[in-house]
This record gives structure tokens, C-alpha cells and sequence, in this order.
């Protein structure tokens, strides 16, 4: 069959963005047993908590803040007794996971330590409040990040580290691996004057290809001397054995679900780009078993199916799939639409892919547009702003929508060269 004309040949398409040594189809999450990467927690551990003595501290986590027994570090320094341990504070989902998407947990004294948690989801003032109130000498942040601007820990930390600033306290980010390799930054830059929000709140690249503490640095370098006027005081306890071009599966580190609908190491590589779909009338898979894998509405066939396969995308392969979600869009109808295969982690683009399907899903089932709920255009928020949107609506094929983001992104790349750790 014929090749499509949504994507056009260019650079764009020969550049490896992902690194890795197998296809992603062949790997399964690490179990912990190989010892090939040790945490910022395993190294603050092993140094008898040296790190946090003498000081009160808080600790901002979520499930994923675990050893390599799937124990949670909160309940191992807590059981130790070592680290005097004040409070705890949750992100979007919760320190225990209990919330869905958009939804933090109220304050509660955790059962199993007593200790009492806040709400750290979207509150700088509160954060900066309750840091106050404790008499906190130190912050940590430990929670495993998935590599894309929109997922919202990462901003969590940033306005963390703007309350621990004006407080004058110390802010200690426990690093964890990027998830889906970051060999690069990608994708496009969000633009801070035009559009602003907790799915994107500073100029970063959609796929920013940097640990938590990498980002801390550049957070710190780059947008705390403008927003509080200094600086925190930074203290990044780094990665050992991790390289930039490792997926999670070559870490041997066990995988906890950093929130209810990232399930999978597969939903990572994914979710970078078919997140996009949240802005779309389609549903993005939540409510089924494989979320941002599964995307569709009810009357799309496969006919979409048939023109994805018939599109020049690399490392990627698409099965016409029908689901019913539970909750979120669609609830409770049957949708029809495509099942999303990585075939090749190396080769596979999830931004370009998501792309080239919202260009030909337009193209063959026009009734389904933009999310419309929203006064700024919730893909301008996830995309941080309006230039992807406005180049599809104009009809740009994918290699002419990716090519308004190559100066924004250049000039990011270079910024971000600047703190990286990692090799």
C-alpha cells in the first residue's frame, strides 16, 4: 500500500531519540536482585543517613519512594530512628496512592507511622506555610519521575523548592533513574509567557531527558533566582552505575506504578506522547487496563488501524483494538481504535507518533477534535503552546509540525547541557 503523505521525509526521522540495547517488547521490570543501579536513598542509607543528621525533616514522597525490598524509605527511617522525621507530603495520587488523577490526599496521620501527612498537590503557598508551621530544617523529595514535562511530580518539586528557598531551608532530591533513557531532550518547549500551568509550569521541552536531580539543578539555576529572588540551598545525592542511554529494565530496580494509570515500563515510553490524546474527544485509554496504549472512540474502525501501518513510523506497530472503559471518557461505551505496540525502543518516536495519529484520526474520523472544556486549549498545556495545535489545524503534516519547535529546542538543549550529571 501506499505511504502516507502525513509524514513527510526529513532529519527528523532518522535521529535515534531513544537509547537502549533491546526492543522494548522483550523486556520485563527489573527485580531488584541485580544490583546494576544503586538510588540517591541507597546511598544515603548506606552512609548512616549522614546526610539529614541533626536535622528535622520532611520528606516528600509517593509509592515509589521504595528500597530494593520494596519497602518505603519513609517507613525505614522511620523504624531506624536515625533521621528525625517530622512530616510526610504527597503529590498528585497521594504519599499512598490513593487518589486518582488531578487529586492529592487530604491530611491524615499515616497509620504505620504516625507521622502526619499534607497535601503537596498544587499549593505553593500551603507548602510554604506548612515548611513554616514544622520548623523544618530540611526537605527531601524521592519519587520516581517518568521523563515527560506534563507529569506533574516534577513541578511538585519545583514549588517545593520555592517554599524550602523562601524558608531559608535545605532542599535534598534522592535521584532515581529517568525511566525511558535520556540520551536528549525532544519535543517542544513550553512557552511560560503564553501558557503556564502545573502540567507545564517553565520553559522545558516535552521530553526533557533528565533525572529529578537534574532538573532540581537547572530549576536552580535557572528559575528560582527569578520566582523567590535567591537560590535553595541544593543538595542532589546522585545516581551511581546509571547511564543515559539505560531504560529502566537494564537498572535491575523493581518498578512501582508512579501513579494509577502508568502501570508499565511500557506506559513511560508511551505516555511522552500519547498523553497528547487527554486533549483530543478520544479517550486515552484510562479506565482500562492499558492506558495510553489503548486510544479510541466509539464509531472509529480500522480504518485508522490500517492508515497507521501505512505510515513511515519507525520502531512501532498498531492492532485495531475495541475496549469499554470503566471511567474517565467514554465510560461504560464500547470504543473502537488502536492498540499501540513498541517494537523497537531504540528507533520508536512517541511524540512524532502521537502526532502523525491525531493528523490522520483527524483526517478519517473529523467529528472527533480538541478537547473543548478548557478556556486556553488543553493541548496548548501540553504541548506548552499554541504552535503544534495551530500547525495540525492548518493542515501541516508531522515533519511540518515538529519543525516549529527546532529553535525553542535548540536553545533548550543547550541550557540543559549545562546540568547534567550523568554520562
Amino acid at each position: 500500500m501506499r505511504r502516507r503523505n502525513v509524514l513527510a521525509a526529513s532529519a527528523f526521522a532518522a535521529v535515534p531519540l531513544l537509547g537502549g540495547s533491546a526492543p522494548a517488547v522483550a523486556h520485563e521490570p527489573g527485580n531488584g536482585k541485580g544490583r546494576t543501579v544503586r538510588t540517591g536513598f541507597d546511598r544515603l542509607e548506606e552512609s548512616g543517613y549522614k546526610q539529614l543528621a541533626g536535622q528535622r525533616v520532611g520528606v516528600i514522597s509517593n509509592p515509589t519512594g521504595i528500597t530494593r525490598e520494596l519497602r518505603h524509605e519513609v517507613d525505614v527511617m522511620h523504624q531506624d530512628g536515625t533521621v528525625d522525621l517530622v512530616a510526610v507530603f504527597g503529590p498528585e495520587h497521594g504519599f499512598r496512592g490513593t487518589s486518582q488523577a488531578g487529586e492529592g490526599e487530604d491530611y491524615f496521620i499515616d497509620p504505620k507511622t504516625q507521622l502526619p501527612v499534607y497535601n503537596a498537590y498544587n499549593d505553593k503557598d500551603k507548602l510554604k506555610e506548612h515548611f513554616a508551621e514544622l520548623e523544618l530544617d530540611t526537605v527531601v523529595f524521592d519519587i520516581q519521575d517518568v521523563g515527560s514535562r506534563f507529569y506533574t511530580y516534577i513541578w511538585t518539586m519545583y514549588l517545593a523548592m520555592e517554599a524550602a528557598a523562601a524558608n531559608d531551608m535545605k532542599f535534598v532530591v534522592l535521584d532515581r533513574p529517568n525511566p525511558i533513557s535520556a540520551r536528549d531532550a525532544y519535543g517542544p518547549v513550553l512557552h511560560e509567557d503564553e501558557v503556564s500551568s502545573f502540567v507545564g509550569l517553565k520553559e522545558i521541552s516535552q521530553r526533557h531527558g533528565m533525572t529529578a536531580g537534574e532538573l532540581a539543578m537547572l530549576f536552580n539555576g535557572e528559575f528560582l533566582p527569578d520566582s523567590v529572588g535567591k537560590k535553595v540551598e541544593l543538595e542532589v545525592l546522585e545516581l551511581s552505575g546509571w547511564r543515559r542511554k539505560m531504560f529502566y529494565e537494564d537498572t535491575g530496580l523493581p518498578w512501582v506504578a508512579p501513579s494509577p494509570n502508568m502501570p508499565t515500563t511500557t506506559t513511560a515510553k508511551l505516555y511522552s506522547g500519547t498523553c497528547l490524546f487527554e486533549a483530543t474527544a478520544l479517550s486515552e485509554g484510562r479506565g482500562t487496563t492499558a492506558p495510553f496504549q489503548l486510544i479510541g472512540a466509539p464509531g472509529i474502525d480500522h480504518g485508522w488501524e490500517e492508515a497507521l501501518n501505512d505510515s513511515d513510523l519507525e520502531g512501532v506497530m498498531f492492532r485495531e483494538a475495541y475496549f469499554v472503559p470503566t471511567f474517565s471518557k467514554f465510560a461504560d461505551e464500547t470504543c473502537g481504535g488502536v492498540e499501540i505496540q513498541i517494537t523497537d525502543e531504540r528507533k520508536f518516536d512517541p511524540i512524532r507518533t502521537a502526532l502523525a495519529m491525531i493528523i490522520v484520526q483527524r483526517e478519517l474520523f473529523p467529528k472527533y477534535k480538541w478537547r473543548s472544556d478548557e478556556e486556553i486549549p488543553w493541548i496548548d498545556k501540553l504541548t506548552g503552546s499554541s504552535q503544534v495545535r495551530e500547525a495540525i489545524e492548518d493542515g501541516a503534516n508531522v515533519d511540518e509540525v515538529m519543525a516549529g519547535w527546532k529553535t525553542d529546542l535548540k536553545d533548550f538543549r543547550k541550557v540543559r547541557d549545562d546540568y547534567l550529571l550523568y554520562h
